[in-house]
């Protein structure tokens, strides 16, 4: 990338660091990673105007209450501490490589993978694509820190999904060969049951998961390969197959069902960064953040894509989505073509470009 699009996403990162990373309550604040999202794929010049728009609605970043040492475990999980974690990262990332940072934290933030709705991981996510597309420079870290120190202060497991061990499956498989059994990432979210009352906010409504009949199988359901080479296809499948069904289930929660494909997405972008012993409890995690979404937001019937005589095509398509999802605004839409223009670079299926599209529709400016 050009030094003056990184120049401006430092810029970017310089006045969102200023504020905290939640707002009206616990609303995530969206701004580094929309603004890397276009900075990343050729939109810089609109970012501060962006910027000045999206920022009104954001509070100061808050005071904190005391050092994170030894004892981190116990600030886990605790939203008060999220300026200390901040501070506790910020040290962390100065004093030794960044990957080595990652490599440390990551198994322990895993299992909380659905902190914050998935953002704390999908913010981490943008930010180590900066970090590996960019380089390294101060602020391109203090983001880093900031993503990982969410990610801890909103720490939430899934109910029923595995730690930072195996995913289910791995053992029985064959090494080097897919398992024997099991349906693929595709057949495997078709197949999750959902919660029969959608109501309330993400933390009430993964609750009642533990008491959902079929919950245990489905997250289960996978068979995942053995071997770290097909673990990244594997999840790329996973991104592809979440994405596409926004067309078909986004209405069911045209936000929250956006996360379903931008939070493995945001761990299909993290595994080069790291060890490969780690990509298969990644990859663990990235199927229960899909699910317990599919679970908890998703509607029991699909609708029939309606035919968009304005989607585009051919090798400049995705390009066209994402720049009309800058236009429209919204930094959730933004994010969401983001992940498409991935998928659609992939395999070159229109319907995920439909699917931004559709995006467009459910989430108002």
């Amino acid at each position: 990338m050009e030094s003056s699009a990184t120049g401006t996403l430092d810029e970017a990162y310089q006045r969102l660091h200023a504020t905290g990373p939640e707002f009206d309550g616990w609303l995530s604040n969206h701004g580094p990673m929309a603004a890397e999202a276009m900075v990343r794929r050729g939109h810089a010049a609109r970012v501060h105007q962006w910027l000045d728009g999206y920022m009104r609605r954001l509070e100061e970043f808050p005071r904190g209450s005391g050092p994170i040492g030894a004892g981190w475990q116990e600030a886990l999980g605790d939203p008060r501490r999220v300026a200390d974690w901040t501070s506790y990262f910020r040290r962390e990332v100065t004093a030794q490589p960044w990957r080595q940072v990652l490599e440390t934290w990551w198994p322990r933030l895993l299992p909380g993978v659905a902190a914050a709705a998935t953002h704390g991981v999908i913010r981490v996510g943008h930010a180590v694509r900066a970090l590996t597309d960019d380089g390294e420079d101060g602020d391109h870290l203090t983001e880093l820190a900031h993503g990982l120190a969410y990610w801890a202060a909103r720490w939430q497991p899934v109910p029923g999904a595995p730690g930072a061990g195996p995913p289910p499956g791995t053992e029985r498989a064959t090494a080097g060969q897919p398992a024997d059994a099991g349906p693929g990432a595709a057949d495997a979210l078709a197949a999750v049951p959902r919660i029969a009352d959608q109501s309330g906010g993400i933390r009430d409504r993964l609750a009642r998961l533990a008491k959902l009949p079929g919950w245990p199988a489905a997250l289960a359901a996978p068979q995942f390969p053995a071997s770290a080479e097909a673990l990244r296809p594997w999840l790329a499948g996973l991104v592809d197959a979440t994405a596409t069904r926004y067309l078909r289930y986004g209405h069911g929660e045209g936000v929250m069902m956006v996360h379903s494909a931008t939070a493995p997405n945001a761990i299909l972008r993290t595994l080069p960064a790291l060890d490969r012993h780690l990509w298969a409890p990644s990859v663990a995690a990235s199927w229960a953040a899909a699910a317990a979404l599919t679970a908890v937001y998703a509607p029991a019937a699909a609708v029939a894509p309606t035919p968009l005589p304005d989607s585009p095509s051919g090798p400049q398509a995705a390009e066209e989505i994402f720049a009309r999802a800058v236009e429209h605004g919204d930094e959730h839409v933004i994010k969401f073509a983001d992940t498409a223009a991935d998928v659609y670079t992939r395999t070159g299926n229109p319907e995920v470009l439909a699917a931004a599209i559709r995006a467009t529709k459910l989430i108002g400016r």
